[in-house]
C-alpha cells in the first residue's frame, strides 16, 4: 500500500456522466472558431469547428472533429485535400453560415476561390491552413481528422474569434496587419 493510500479516504467513484454536463463542461472553455472546407461534387463543402488543434512541428499537422451525422461529413470523409480557416473577430456571420444546414454555405456573401491543390479558400480570413489528409481517427459519434498543414497564409488582421458559453467572443487587441506567407 502506498503512502498516499495509507493516510487518505478511498476515491468514491462518481456517477456517469451525462451528455448535459460534458456540454456544460465545454461551454465554458473558450476555443479560437474555424471553418474547414473541402472540394466536391457538385460543390465545395464545409463546416464550422472549434476543435482545431495543433498536433506536431515537424511535419506540421493539425487536428479537428467532425460529428459523423454533419452534412458536410460524406464529402469530406472522401477527401484528401482541406482548408481550414481561422476567423477573426468580425467573422461570426461566417461561421455561423458554415454552422447552419440547409443553405449554400459559398454563397453570396462569402467570396472564396481554388487553392493550390483545388480545396475551397475563403478569402479574408484570419489564417489559412491547405492541408492534406493524413488519417481519420473514429471518436464516439465525432470522427478526428490528422491533416498535414502543406501551405499556410497568416494575415494577423486583428482578434481572432472564439466561441464561449454558446457565443462567440474576441480576445487580445487588433495589431496591425502583418501578412506572412508560407508554403510548402
Amino acid at each position: 500500500m502506498s503512502a498516499y493510500a495509507a493516510h487518505h479516504e478511498p476515491v468514491v467513484e462518481s456517477p456517469p456522466i451525462t451528455p448535459d454536463v460534458f456540454r456544460a463542461v465545454f461551454r465554458d472553455h473558450a476555443a479560437r472558431v474555424v471553418v474547414v472546407t473541402a472540394p466536391g461534387a457538385p460543390g465545395p463543402v464545409g463546416l464550422t469547428a472549434t476543435s482545431l488543434a495543433s498536433v506536431s512541428l515537424d511535419p506540421p499537422m493539425v487536428s479537428f472533429a467532425v460529428a459523423a451525422g454533419a452534412s458536410a461529413w460524406p464529402v469530406m470523409a472522401t477527401s484528401r485535400r482541406l482548408g481550414v480557416h481561422l476567423l477573426d473577430h468580425g467573422q461570426d456571420w461566417l461561421a455561423t453560415r458554415f454552422a447552419t444546414s440547409g443553405v449554400d454555405r459559398f454563397a453570396e456573401p462569402v467570396r472564396w476561390h481554388p487553392g493550390v491543390e483545388g480545396e475551397p479558400v475563403l478569402e479574408g480570413c484570419a489564417a489559412y491552413l491547405g492541408c492534406r489528409v493524413v488519417q481519420h481517427v473514429p471518436a464516439g459519434d465525432h470522427v478526428l481528422v490528422l491533416a498535414r498543414v502543406e501551405h499556410a497564409d497568416l494575415s494577423r488582421s486583428g482578434r481572432p474569434l472564439i466561441y464561449h458559453d454558446g457565443g462567440y467572443a474576441s480576445v487580445g487587441t487588433a495589431g496591425r496587419a502583418t501578412p506572412i506567407n508560407r508554403a510548402r
